[in-house]
C-alpha cells in the first residue's frame, strides 16, 4: 500500500544527501610562491585524511561546492583561510543547521591566519626576509627535468628558542592532520623534543628565497644511567616534494647527527609506518653497505653478530624492532634485515643452489611464528574437547601457513629488490 509520509522521509534524506560533501575533496591545500599561484589549479593539493576534524566519514553536511580554501605562504607559511560554497543547506530548507566548517579549522591553524586575500599577498612580499631556523646540517641538490637544472635544498635542525620558531612550528604542524592518520600535536614546552626542517633555495627576482619542503620531529628518552635514545616521532615530506628523495636525505641526515653524540645510545622509530619501515631499509642498507662486517666475504658466511654490534656501535643503529610487515609481528634486528638485503644483492638467484640457500636462510626466521602456533595446538590437544579442538585445528591449517609462509617470503624479496633497485640509482 502506498504511503505518503514514507514516500515524504525517503525525498527529503535523499534531498539532504544533495549536501554532503568528501571534505578530502573540498579541502584545497597549496604552498604559494608568487600571487599568481592562487589561481594556479595545477599547484593545489589535498589531504589524505580529515577526520580529526570531520568524523570517521569525512563528510561536511549543508554546503553544495564547498571548497576550504586553506592557502600558505611557501616559506614562512603564513595562512589564508577561505570557506567558499555554491549553496547553503538553509537556502532551500528550514530548521537544518549545516556544519561550522570554519569553526572546525580554525580549531587547529593560528589565531592570526589571514581570513582575506588581499593581505595574504600583501604578506607575499615578506617572504623574501624569511630565513630557515636554526643551524645547516646538511646540503644536497635534485635534478629537476622540468626546469632542466639541479635545485638546492637544504637541512636544519631547530631549537623552539630560535626567535619566531614556534610561531613557524605552530603552522607548520597543521599539515600533519591532514597526512598522517594518528597525528597529534606535540607538547613544545618540554625541551627533550629536537626539530629538523628541510627547505628548497629558489630565486626570485634576483632574491634568495626559501621554500619549506617538510620536516622530523624526534624525542629524546632518558636510558639509564647516563644516555638517550631519540626516537622519531612524527615525520612528514609536504606533497609537492614527494618521490624526490627527501625523506631518505631526511633520515640520513639525522643519523649522521645523532652518531656525533656520545650520549646517543640508538635512534630508533615511534610506531613506525609501512612506508617509513620502507624508506628505513634505504637508509639502513646504505649506510652499512660500507662497513666491514657487511662486505661481500662477510655476508655470503652468514648472519653474525658481528653484524650487530658493528651498526649499533657505529651507526647507533636499534637492535630490535618489531617487523610487522613481513614477519608476523615477530621481533627481528634491524642488523638482521639489512642483511638480508645486501645479501640478495650478493646472491646470484639464477643459481638454483644459491637461490635455495638465500630463501631456506630467510624462511628459518619467518617460520617462527608457526612453529609457535604448533606448539600451542599441541598443548590444546591435551585440554580441549573434540568438538572445541576441531575449531581450533582449522585455523591453525598447515598447508594454509605453508601458503602464508611462501607468500610472506615473496613480498620480502619484492621489498628488498625495490631497496636494491634505488641503491643502484645513487
Amino acid at each position: 500500500m502506498f504511503c505518503p509520509w514514507t514516500f515524504s522521509v525517503n525525498a527529503m534524506e535523499k534531498k539532504l544527501a544533495e549536501y554532503k560533501c568528501d571534505t578530502n575533496e573540498a579541502i584545497c591545500l597549496k604552498l604559494v610562491r608568487f600571487p599568481e599561484d592562487l589561481e594556479d589549479d595545477s599547484t593545489t593539493f589535498h589531504p589524505e585524511y580529515s577526520h580529526q576534524l570531520f568524523g570517521d566519514d569525512e563528510v561536511a553536511f549543508g554546503y553544495k561546492g564547498l571548497q576550504i580554501q586553506l592557502f600558505c605562504s611557501a616559506g614562512n607559511l603564513t595562512t589564508l583561510l577561505n570557506v567558499k560554497y555554491t549553496s547553503k543547506v538553509t537556502d532551500t530548507i528550514d530548521c537544518v543547521e549545516p556544519d561550522d566548517v570554519e569553526s572546525k579549522i580554525r580549531e587547529i591553524i593560528p589565531a592570526r591566519s589571514c581570513s582575506n586575500t588581499e593581505d595574504f599577498v600583501s604578506l607575499l612580499e615578506k617572504e623574501a626576509k624569511f630565513k630557515p631556523f636554526g643551524s645547516l646540517l646538511h646540503t644536497y641538490s635534485v635534478h629537476n627535468e622540468e626546469a632542466g637544472e639541479d635545485i638546492t635544498y637544504q637541512i636544519y635542525k631547530a631549537e623552539m628558542s630560535c626567535p619566531g620558531f614556534q610561531e613557524y612550528h605552530e603552522r607548520l604542524q597543521t599539515f600533519l592532520m591532514w597526512f598522517i592518520e594518528t597525528a597529534s600535536f606535540i607538547d613544545v614546552d618540554d625541551e627533550r623534543w629536537d626539530y629538523f626542517l628541510v627547505f628548497e633555495k629558489y630565486n626570485k627576482d634576483g632574491e634568495t628565497l626559501f621554500a619549506t619542503v617538510g620536516y622530523m620531529t624526534v624525542y629524546n628518552y632518558y636510558v639509564y644511567p647516563d644516555k638517550t635514545r631519540p626516537r622519531v616521532s612524527q615525520m612528514l615530506i609536504l606533497p609537492p616534494f614527494q618521490g624526490e628523495g627527501h625523506g631518505a636525505q631526511l633520515l640520513e641526515a639525522i643519523h649522521r647527527y645523532y652518531l656525533t653524540a656520545p650520549k646517543v645510545l640508538d635512534i630508533t622509530a615511534e610506531d613506525p609506518s609501512e612506508s617509513y619501515v620502507k624508506l628505513r631499509d634505504f637508509v639502513h642498507a646504505k649506510l652499512c653497505q660500507s662497513l666491514p662486517s657487511f662486505s661481500p666475504d662477510q655476508l655470503i658466511q652468514g648472519f653474525s653478530q658481528k653484524m650487530v654490534k658493528e651498526v649499533q656501535e657505529k651507526l647507533k643503529i636499534n637492535k630490535v624492532f618489531s617487523t610487522s610487515l613481513f614477519a608476523y609481528g615477530r621481533k627481528s634486528k634491524h642488523a638482521r634485515r639489512v642483511y638480508e638485503i645486501l645479501r640478495l644483492h650478493n646472491t646470484d638467484m639464477s643459481d638454483l643452489e644459491h637461490a635455495k640457500t638465500y630463501r631456506l636462510e630467510i624462511k628459518r626466521r619467518l617460520v617462527g611464528p608457526y612453529k609457535k602456533n604448533q606448539r600451542e595446538l599441541a598443548k590444546m590437544r591435551k585440554c580441549l574437547r573434540p568438538e572445541e579442538l576441531g575449531n581450533q585445528i582449522s585455523q591453525i591449517d598447515l598447508q594454509t601457513q605453508h601458503k602464508e609462509l611462501e607468500k610472506s617470503y615473496q613480498d620480502l624479496i619484492e621489498e628488498y629488490r625495490r631497496v636494491l633497485e634505488r641503491l643502484a640509482q645513487m
